[in-house]
């Protein structure tokens, strides 16, 4: 019996191109989903055959029937302030297990928020948030924080040098920083509203040392990471000259090895009233980290390797130490963790 389909929804943006290759790569069947019927037959073409799906946002029939076509839909075409809510309703209409590479803070607040019940009846599982930012600092957290009590503070940092935004990317950038009804964690509790955005300074580790950070940045840890990890505050932060580059917004249409051409340095701190533990992922190219991190994701719910119905974050879904260490293997980065957790 061949393994269950995998759709990939958004297949012919560059995260769902990298994502059908993975897949492919691992040997599964996958279905090519979007909006743009010529673009999907292209790409099935260049892949050497793959069935295709057409299916815009606003239909949902033909998103429903991709969900009764699959086993899983991972969900690739941002920005998700837009895109995710139709094709996660779909993803549970159809009863087809859900991932998606969302970073907004309200989404995935949505998604516990209004999915996790359907989930549930329907028998599927949802992750959300399964991406670089965002994901990548929830799994981290979830490893340095095990086993931690009373703790002060969660900071998830973002090093990012040669980031080259695709046009959904940028969107999606866009909509982030004009936001002001921006999702904080403090005092043990999720608040709405303004911030007042601040220069902060973060003390990687050498060789990167201490950076300037835009702190907070509207990443979805606030909503994920305090699911798993009882602490009092928890925020991320973002090097200020990632967006200094200049190619940084005038890259949509570099070609894949350019935009391949990244380097990262994540790293997370819990602080607790009489000291804290840290840890840190180190890698190139933070599009392919995204892709395989969700490629892993979708191939453990096809095999039956998920948490049950509902709706997880990364580090809720999967043993956060396990997963990372299994990125690790497939070369996405280099893990340094504490000995002592």
């Amino acid at each position: 019996m061949s393994p269950p389909h995998i759709a990939v929804y958004g297949a012919t943006g560059h995260t769902g191109r990298l994502v059908a290759t993975g897949l492919r790569d691992r040997g599964r069947d996958v279905i090519l989903a979007g909006r743009d019927a010529g673009a999907l037959k292209a790409l099935a073409d260049e892949l050497g055959g793959a069935p295709v799906h057409q299916a815009a946002l606003d239909d949902q029939d033909a998103l429903r029937e991709l969900a009764a076509r699959a086993s899983v839909v991972i969900h690739c075409a941002g920005p998700f302030t837009h895109t995710g809510r139709p094709v996660a309703e779909a993803a549970a209409g159809g009863g087809c297990h859900y991932v998606d590479h969302a970073l907004e803070q309200h989404h995935t607040a949505w998604m516990f928020d209004a999915m996790a019940e359907p989930a549930r009846r329907q028998g599927i599982t949802m992750v959300t948030a399964m991406s670089f930012y965002g994901g990548l600092g929830d799994l981290l957290a979830g490893t340095v924080a095990a086993g931690m009590t009373d703790i002060e503070r969660v900071v998830t940092a973002y090093a990012v040098s040669g980031w080259r935004l695709t046009t959904g990317a940028r969107r999606t950038a866009e909509l982030l920083f004009a936001d002001t009804r921006r999702i904080t964690y403090t005092d043990g509790a999720r608040h709405v509203g303004y911030v007042e955005p601040r220069n902060a300074v973060f003390p990687f580790p050498p060789p990167l040392g201490p950076r300037t950070m835009i702190a907070p940045v509207p990443f979805s840890e606030v909503v994920t990471v305090p699911r798993h990890v009882a602490a009092r505050r928890v925020e991320a932060q973002l090097t200020a000259h990632t967006f200094e580059e200049e190619q940084a917004f005038t890259s949509e249409h570099v070609d894949a090895a350019t935009r391949a051409d990244s380097d990262f340095t994540v790293a997370v701190q819990v602080i607790t009233g009489d000291g804290g533990r840290a840890g840190q992922a180190s890698g190139r190219d933070l599009w392919r980290m995204s892709a395989v991190a969700s490629v892993e994701a979708a191939v453990r719910l096809a095999d039956g390797g998920g948490p049950g119905p509902g709706v997880y974050g990364p580090a809720e879904a999967f043993p956060a130490e396990a997963f990372l260490r299994d990125l690790e293997r497939l070369g996405l980065f280099t893990l340094a963790l504490p000995e002592d957790r």
